[in-house]
């Protein structure tokens, strides 16, 4: 194999590798093995025909494909480590030359790594987030614990109010004919929520059990069924149950029943002192996520397009792969939301370009910083990943390739980076 190496523009290059003719004989020879049970020669059993006779037939490129897939496959790991190149994306091939009792050629054109010119990074002045509990936190806390302690009670001697939980069946109907989600029974709805469309929940307000009433409203011009989008839309219902949310009372009795504290008083402050600490975490990587961002923000570079799809190409994997975890598609959410997959990654797009930026600077800062982890603080780190899987960790170690060590060596001395520029930071 012979290798030239091409820098275009944009920290783009064009590897041309050139495969000697007697490596891509072979490489047809295993395409010819592969592939052999698919043909049918007159006078020869199946997968029994010579190479020679399968070419003449169908002719002399019909194990090209395969066998350039083949030489390919064999090369382009080599050439990579042979450019020398920080090679960040997937190449897109193009062959120059496929002939036979001819070298096999071909281009690989990959976007490199950019370089980045930091500015100032040591001594930044960054608004300091703030921690501070205050009196509505602590509020806002009490009253999620007293509705997550309501009761719900029946009412059977008033109608429907605003804040109500209702029981209902309905029917929809667009242009007078019944549609696909429109109808169900035992309906359970918080009056007041927002979660149906337009004034649907408005209009129940005043309706007593048993009775029957319709309820006209517009589907949203950007609604996800595309055929009832900016529709007006007519249910029947029938309000079955009105129940009320009964919220406890704020008291030392209250504090006693949803606390290990006897009195309000010190579930109060056990609240301001968890707030507080929780408020510390949020602050501390809020002020991180500054620092780095102004950091970027002060940086140049030029990414190459292919970097940035590959990205998104990752992002788009993790969120199909959340959805999944969840019971969702990522076919039916684009459906349901009206997007195509193009737009889907047209939005992941910036912050797909911010991943990126905010990469290769701690990266840079890694480099100039001389910052290096050493075995044993890797050991550490894998330690508590063991400890988390439940695991010993001399056996997550031996599961781990070595790129997997490097990987993780990177990622930490990224870390690092990040405490080295907050703690060099001014924050006011």
């Amino acid at each position: 194999m012979s290798l030239q190496v091409e820098k275009l523009e944009k920290n783009m290059a064009k590897l041309t590798v050139e495969v000697p003719a007697e490596q891509f004989e072979k490489a047809i020879k295993k395409a010819f093995n592969k592939n052999k049970n698919r043909f049918n020669i007159p006078g020869f059993r199946k997968g029994k025909a010579p190479q020679a006779m399968i070419e003449k037939m169908y002719g002399v490129g019909v194990f090209y494909e395969d066998a350039a897939d083949e030489a390919i496959n064999e090369t382009y790991a080599d050439a990579m480590k042979e450019s020398e190149l920080d090679i960040v994306s997937r190449p897109a091939i193009s062959i120059e030359q496929i002939e036979k009792g001819q070298p096999f050629i071909y281009t690989a054109t990959v976007a490199v790594k950019p370089e980045v010119t930091l500015g100032e990074y040591k001594g930044l002045e960054v608004e300091k987030a703030d921690m501070t509990v205050k009196a509505e936190d602590i509020e806002a806390e009490l009253k999620k614990v007293q509705e997550q302690n309501a009761r719900l009670l029946t009412v059977e001697d008033r109608p429907v109010a605003d804040g109500d939980q209702v029981v209902i069946d309905f029917d929809g109907y667009v242009d007078g004919k019944a549609f696909d989600g429109g109808k169900a029974e035992d309906y359970s709805l918080t009056i007041g929520s927002h979660s149906f469309i337009d004034t649907f929940e408005e209009q129940l307000i005043g309706k007593n059990i048993g009775e029957e009433c319709e309820v006209n409203v517009t589907f949203p011009a950007e609604y996800h069924a595309a055929e009832l989008a900016n529709k007006p839309a007519t249910f029947k219902v029938t309000v079955k149950e009105i129940k009320v949310k009964e919220i406890p009372e704020l008291n030392d009795e209250f504090a006693g029943e949803v606390s290990e504290f006897e009195t309000l008083d010190e579930y109060k402050k056990d609240i301001e002192a968890k707030l507080s600490e929780k408020k510390q975490k949020e602050a501390a990587t809020e002020n991180e996520n500054r620092v780095v961002e102004k950091v970027v923000a002060g940086a140049t570079m030029e990414i190459p397009e292919p970097m940035i799809d590959g990205q998104v190409e990752n992002m788009l994997q993790d969120t199909a792969r959340r959805m999944q975890s969840q019971g969702l598609n990522l076919e039916l959410y684009l459906k349901y939301t009206g997007m195509t997959l193009d737009q889907m990654k047209e939005n992941m797009r910036p912050q797909a370009v911010k991943r990126i930026e905010t990469r290769l600077v701690l990266e840079e800062v890694v480099k100039q910083e001389n910052i290096e982890v050493s075995d044993e603080r890797l050991d550490e780190e894998i330690a508590k990943m063991a400890a988390a899987y439940q695991m010993e960790a001399d056996k997550l170690k031996e599961y781990m390739s070595e790129q997997d060590k490097k990987q993780m060596k990177e990622d930490l001395a990224v870390q690092e980076a990040v405490d080295f520029l907050v703690a060099e930071a001014k924050l006011v």
